[in-house]
């Protein structure tokens, strides 16, 4: 090791090809001899700076200066000085056949400050502020070697100060960096053996003069103050200090600073301004900017109160600084505040702003990393703010990204005990959903929705129907014929709160070109019928339209068929349906609680579904309508992790999705039952009594429809233990029912020519709510569910 060493400061490399590191082009400009290149790590192709010096022998004063500096620079380390990678030495024959030396630095990669000076183009106080951060990190940088190392720079200038990629600036040059000796003021050898590389204009009178007596004497910070002083010059008067400049034209001199750049120029080196104190006492670096920084710098020294203030003011306070700066330094240190857990959840809203003003592809590398970590963070506050700006994230994040890392912990929030929560995560899905596979859809996503939609608050069973509307087109065939038709009939119509009944309608008519004729004939229009005479007013007007598109629908339908045309009509092919398919988002600002679930009294026809009682509860609502003021101590009671699904539950045998299309028996949603609600009024009770009776439908071949009944008859017996959806599922087509006292060698009554047509009882265990009593042999035929309806004056119809 100590081998290796001493062949990489002493020279005893191979030269470039031993380099691990690739070198590119060169920058206009670098302190001294030395040419700083671009360059990149062979290994990952990560950016890096490299310095080299040539020199014609080993003698070379500026070759033995530059190992000076190659030795300083490994074993000196600060925040704000240049940080060391590599090094290495190597010899080299040129086309005289003169041996050269040449010396290479590889850093973290920098920028001249000239040149970043000149790419920012900074102008007013935005420009003062950024000089104010930068010096003061150059000052810190001086103190550090003036009082905690007892070292002299003697080199501080323009051209010793490089930038890195965060904007940040950091003191390099450290060729003539010498200890100080000022306990040994008999010495005769020369404390800063390399001054001679020091141009006259950056040297104190003392240094120019050599007299290393009085030097000795001084402070450790008397040269390096001056050189300060000579960069503030060069900063304010855009120029690099000549050989006859005037040190004392303070024109240029910001007012704030001047005081403290007279004092660091001062002719007495014992009166000169030590570092320390400017960066604790200079007025010119409190501002905004140099403020943000700090503050972010030493964010772990916090309490929560100043994090939270800190926070919640920074999305505006950013509007103010220089957006370069911002995207380039405080950015990534927000980012790495969040990311390990030091940051509060307002952070999040400042992390997104900041992002906005990114490109995409900036967004994806420097921001979306963070977010996707964040999902996984036990902080309930950090989760909520996360929902809540989904949408300004989702689409950037992939499909795979969303399916393996987002969604397993976004779903916790389907069972948690927080009902604003639920509601988050509900309205989340709108983004995450179309990225997710078909697996998770069909099987997770799926099951958590079943259980939402006899969810305790009535906002998030609506906004559960509404979501299943927007997602079907993301659902394989056979899982949309098993789920949505019960989801939306069995559920959403026979909700106790009216928006719920009103978004099962829509969502239906949002779905229309996923049924068929026979089941909008059977299953869809008996139930939405019966809500044309619904207490609410909006529910109503909802109906009478769905009502007027299916039958459309049908209509349609069968002038195809007769025209020889059999293909399908879908609800684009009908008029006004566009304002159909864009319900969903405006519709999940639906609120409600359980106490007032009760259906709400008539009101006006133009009344939408996102009207709401006043003392409604909160659920979705976008961010900058509803912030989240949630704390992850007290607002939120225990948080559970929700178990893993079971193979069957309110819609039926969903696990994974694949086995939909062999099991078209199951009506889907098998053992679920509407939420137990409030007594409902009496019109109300009896619609949900008439969609609860099973509906008979004339078929036109006998002989089919009795092979149908016997099929499905058998089928409705074998799986009547797993299927208690058959309560509530219209049964199969059929047309033949037996009277009540027939011979056994007839198959109808010639007495009775209605009885080849008349509905035969239910075929499951479950019993419609009320049930026509037969006269004599002839069985009666069942009313529709409207004509059982038993008006009162008190019905409000």
């Amino acid at each position: 090791m100590l081998k290796f060493l001493k062949g990489v400061v002493g020279g005893s490399g191979t030269g470039p090809k031993d380099l691990p590191y690739n070198i590119g082009d060169p920058y206009p400009s670098a302190w001294g001899s030395w040419t700083h290149f671009r360059g990149t790590s062979k290994d990952d192709g990560s950016p890096v700076s490299i310095f080299s010096i040539s020199g014609s022998n080993a003698q070379d004063g500026h070759l033995a200066a530059a190992r000076n500096g190659v030795k300083r620079l490994r074993t000196v380390r600060h925040p704000n000085i240049l940080s060391f990678l590599h090094s290495t030495e190597a010899g080299t024959v040129d086309a005289s056949s003169a041996t050269k030396q040449i010396i290479y630095i590889v850093t973290e990669p920098v920028m001249p400050l000239s040149d970043k000076i000149k790419e920012l183009n900074l102008q007013g106080i935005q420009r003062d502020e950024y000089f104010a951060c930068g010096l003061n990190q150059i000052a810190k940088a001086v103190s550090f070697l003036n009082n905690d190392c007892k070292l002299v720079h003697a080199n501080v200038c323009l051209a010793s100060v490089v930038v890195t990629q965060t904007l940040d600036w950091k003191l390099h040059a450290f060729d003539v960096l010498s200890e100080f000796d000022g306990g040994n003021e008999s010495s005769a050898g020369q404390m800063l053996q390399f001054a001679w590389l020091v141009g006259p204009q950056y040297k104190p009178t003392e240094l120019l003069k050599s007299d290393w007596a009085a030097i000795r004497k001084s402070p450790p910070w008397a040269i390096d103050s001056w050189g300060l002083g000579c960069l503030i010059y060069e900063l304010f008067s855009g120029l690099k200090l000549s050989k006859t400049e005037e040190l004392r034209n303070t024109a240029s001199i910001p007012k704030s600073l001047l005081p403290d750049y007279q004092r660091l120029l001062s002719s007495t080196p014992s009166r000169r301004l030590n570092t320390s104190k400017l960066i604790e006492n200079s007025e010119y670096f409190q501002n905004k900017l140099v403020d943000t920084i700090h503050f972010m710098e030493i964010l772990n020294l916090k309490d929560s109160v100043e994090k939270d203030t800190f926070f919640r003011k920074l999305p505006n306070l950013v509007e103010q600084l220089p957006r370069q700066i911002v995207l380039k330094k405080l950015l990534p240190l927000l980012a790495s505040a969040l990311e390990f857990g030091s940051a509060a959840a307002p952070a999040l809203t400042a992390l997104l702003k900041m992002g906005s003003w990114l490109s995409t592809e900036e967004f994806s590398v420097k921001v979306l990393p963070t977010i996707v970590k964040l999902f996984a963070s036990n902080d309930r506050a950090i989760r909520v703010g996360l929902l809540q700006h989904i949408d300004q994230f989702g689409e950037s994040l992939s499909a795979q990204i969303v399916d393996e890392q987002v969604y397993p912990h976004v779903a916790t929030g389907f069972t948690d005990t927080s009902a604003f929560l639920r509601e988050l995560t509900l309205k989340s899905m709108l983004v995450l959903a179309p990225k997710l596979s078909q697996r998770t859809i069909s099987g997770s996503l799926l099951k958590y929705l079943s259980k939402l939609q006899v969810d305790e608050e009535p906002a998030i069973r609506t906004n559960t129907t509404i979501l299943l509307g927007n997602i079907a087109s993301h659902l394989n065939d056979g899982t949309r014929k098993r789920v949505l038709i019960n989801a939306f009939t069995a559920r959403a119509l026979r909700d106790t709160f009216s928006p719920a009944r009103g978004a099962g309608i829509m969502a239906l008519c949002a779905t229309s070109s996923y049924y068929d004729i026979t089941e909008i004939a059977t299953r869809i229009l008996p139930n939405v019928v019966i809500l044309t005479i619904d207490p609410d007013n909006d529910v109503r007007s909802k109906a009478f339209q769905a009502v007027d598109q299916f039958l459309q629908i049908v209509k349609q339908s069968y002038e195809k068929t007769d025209s020889g045309d059999t293909a399908g009509v879908g609800i684009s092919a009908l008029p006004g349906n566009a304002s159909l398919l864009g319900w969903a988002m405006s519709s999940l600002t639906l609120k409600g609680k359980p106490s007032e679930q009760a259906p709400l009294a008539p009101v006006n026809t133009s009344a939408s579904l996102t009207k709401t009682t006043s003392n409604a509860s909160s659920v979705v609502d976008t961010p900058s309508t509803v912030p989240a003021h949630i704390s992850s101590t007290t607002d939120f009671a225990d948080h559970h992790i929700p178990e893993s699904p079971t193979s069957t539950d309110g819609w039926g045998e969903l696990e994974n999705g694949i086995h939909e299309e062999n099991e078209s028996d199951k009506d889907g949603w098998d053992d679920v039952e509407p939420l137990e609600e409030p007594k409902p009024s009496p019109v109300l009770a009896n619609i949900q009594a008439a969609q609860k009776r099973p509906v008979s439908q004339h078929v036109s071949q006998p002989k089919q429809a009795t092979s149908l009944r016997s099929k499905n008859t058998a089928k409705a017996i074998k799986n009547e233990d797993d299927d208690s959806w058959g309560s509530i599922a219209a049964p199969a087509p059929r047309t033949v029912s037996k009277p009540l006292k027939v011979k056994a060698s007839a198959a109808v009554d010639d007495d009775d020519p209605w009885a080849a047509i008349a509905a035969p009882p239910p075929s499951t265990k479950a019993k419609p709510l009320s049930v026509a009593k037969g006269r004599g042999a002839k069985p009666a035929a069942p009313k529709l569910g409207a004509q059982r309806i038993n008006r009162t004056p008190s019905s409000g119809l």
